[in-house]
C-alpha cells in the first residue's frame, strides 16, 4: 500500500475520482480525503448498501479524522478484502502529502474487483440477470393464475351451494304462497342473484388489477436497480 505511483497512474487516478460526483469540490487531495468522509463516499457510489455516511462525520480534528477511518476499516473495507495499517492512517489524518494516493490507488483495484465478481456472480449486491427476472415474473404470473382459478372455483362451488340452499327454502316458503306473489318473489330473487353475480366479477376484476399493478411496481423497482448497477459497472470502466 505504500507503492509509489507513476505519473501516468496518478493521473488515471484522479481522472477516476473526478468523475465519482462527491459532496465536496477536490481542491488537495491530501486534505480532501483526510478525514475519510470523501473515501466512504467513493464507496457508497459503486455500493449503496455498502456505507451509511451519516456514520462517518467531516472533522477537522486528527481524533475524529482517525475514527472515520478506523470504522471504515472495520465496516466497509473489510467487505472489499483490505485494510488500511494504523500508521497510514495517522498520517492521512495529518494531510501528510501523498499518504492517501496509495490508498485510493488500492480502494480503486478492490472496487474493481468487487464489480467484476458481482458481473460473473450477479447475486452479492443485488445485481440482477434480465434472463432470472423474465422467469421470477413468469413464475410469478403463472402462481398467480393457478391462485385466481382456484379462487373462482371455490366461489363458484360456494356460490352453487348457497343457490341450492336458497332454492330448497324457497320452495319450502313458495309451497303456500299466492301464484301470483310467488312469481314476482321469484323475479326478484333472479335479479338479486344477478346483482350478485355482477358485484363478485367486478371485485375479482379489481383484485386482478390489484395484483398486476402490484408485479407492475415490482418489475419497476428490480429494473431500477439493475440499471443503477449497470451504471455503476459503466463508470468503473
Amino acid at each position: 500500500m505504500d507503492r509509489e505511483l507513476s505519473e501516468e497512474e496518478l493521473q488515471d487516478l484522479f481522472a477516476w475520482i473526478d468523475k465519482i460526483p462527491l459532496s465536496r469540490p477536490k481542491r488537495n487531495i491530501s486534505r480532501d480525503f483526510s478525514d475519510g468522509v470523501m473515501a466512504a463516499e467513493v464507496v457508497k457510489y459503486f455500493f449503496p448498501k455498502l456505507v451509511d455516511l451519516h456514520n462517518y462525520i467531516p472533522a477537522n480534528s486528527t481524533q475524529q479524522k482517525v475514527s472515520n477511518w478506523t470504522l471504515l476499516n472495520r465496516k466497509v473495507f473489510s467487505k472489499l478484502d483490505f485494510n488500511v495499517p494504523e500508521a497510514t492512517v495517522r498520517k492521512i489524518a495529518l494531510s501528510t502529502a501523498g499518504a492517501v494516493v496509495p490508498v485510493l490507488s488500492v480502494l480503486r483495484e478492490r472496487i474493481d474487483t468487487k464489480l467484476e465478481d458481482n458481473s460473473d456472480n450477479t447475486l452479492e449486491l443485488k445485481y440482477y440477470d434480465t434472463r432470472n427476472q423474465e422467469k421470477n415474473f413468469k413464475d410469478i404470473h403463472q402462481s398467480e393464475a393457478m391462485i385466481l382459478t382456484q379462487l373462482e372455483e371455490m366461489k363458484k362451488h360456494e356460490k352453487n351451494r348457497q343457490k341450492m340452499r336458497k332454492e330448497q327454502s324457497t320452495a319450502a316458503i313458495f309451497s303456500d304462497t299466492d301464484p301470483a306473489f310467488r312469481d314476482i318473489l321469484q323475479e326478484k330473487e333472479q335479479t338479486v342473484i344477478a346483482l350478485q353475480e355482477t358485484v363478485e366479477i367486478l371485485q375479482m376484476k379489481v383484485s386482478r388489477l390489484e395484483q398486476l399493478l402490484h408485479l407492475k411496481d415490482m418489475r419497476i423497482e428490480d429494473l431500477r436497480r439493475h440499471l443503477e448497477a449497470y451504471k455503476a459497472r459503466g463508470n468503473a470502466y
